[in-house]
């Protein structure tokens, strides 16, 4: 272990508690709200008239309904696609509270986020475990050669279309094993996975390595292990791991619970 390596997880793990309790990070999620679901085109507590049309939604407001749309006061009728940016960067807005339009698997949903939630009152950090260089591993990455959707299912119950796009290779404690990993647009991996430690910490985690070189090498650090954004909030919609992705070995390593 070098300070150098201990120093940058502590950087990192500040970071990550910095911004998950941001205003309109993930503990400011209050709901989401599945269009599908509101045929009459009325959210909960949010105002407005909203509708899936096609590839877009259609958001019919009046002035006293208090929306605004790019900052400024809304009233008529706008056609929206999804909000590809941060929360903060909604083109919706009731007040403080942010409406983000998203869609899955072809169906469309708002999302309310509120700097007020009682989540981010109740916030008290996230347990996480020290570095430790023995999570720190060689991994290499092998693509399938064109993405797989595999059915899995999400924590609302519903089942949703994971893209994978390879398997990365490791080794820990002399055994190997093998990740099937969503391949980012930026080139750096995904990966949903469970481990033995899984029913003492959160039920699964995320992992991000860095986009692997030419040769497919990338470091594969469980010192990095996330919780998956619906350890903070009830309202997202993460996937379980991928047939495959829960490990037979414990890896008591990264985030493991909020405080």
């Amino acid at each position: 272990m070098t300070p150098d390596s201990v120093d940058a997880w502590q950087q990192w793990h500040e970071h990550r508690v910095a911004s998950v309790s941001a205003p309109y990070g993930p503990l400011a999620l209050t709901g989401t709200h599945w269009l599908e679901d509101f045929p009459q085109r009325r959210l909960p507590d949010i105002p407005g008239a909203w509708a899936a049309d096609g590839d877009e939604v259609v958001l019919s407001a009046a002035e006293a309904d208090g929306l605004t749309l790019d900052g400024q006061p809304f009233e008529g009728v706008v056609g929206l696609v999804a909000d590809p940016g941060p929360a903060s960067g909604a083109r919706v807005a009731y007040g403080e509270r942010r409406l983000v339009v998203l869609r899955r698997d072809g169906a469309w949903g708002v999302r309310d986020f509120d700097p007020a939630a009682e989540a981010r009152r109740a916030f008290r950090g996230i347990e996480a475990t020290p570095y430790d260089p023995r999570w720190s591993v060689p991994g290499h990455f092998t693509p399938y050669g064109e993405d797989r959707i595999v059915r899995v299912e999400n924590v609302d119950g519903r089942r949703r279309g994971l893209g994978l796009g390879g398997k990365l290779g490791f080794a820990l404690d002399g055994q190997e094993f093998a990740l099937q990993v969503t391949v980012e647009g930026d080139g750096s991996l995904w990966a949903v996975f469970a481990d033995v430690t899984s029913d003492s910490s959160y039920r699964f985690r995320f992992l991000r390595p860095a986009a692997p070189d030419a040769d497919g090498r990338t470091t594969v650090d469980f010192n990095r292990a996330l919780l998956p954004p619906c350890a903070f909030a009830d309202h997202f919609v993460c996937p379980f791991p991928p047939p495959g992705n829960t490990l037979g070995l414990a890896i008591p390593a990264g985030e493991r619970n909020l405080r």
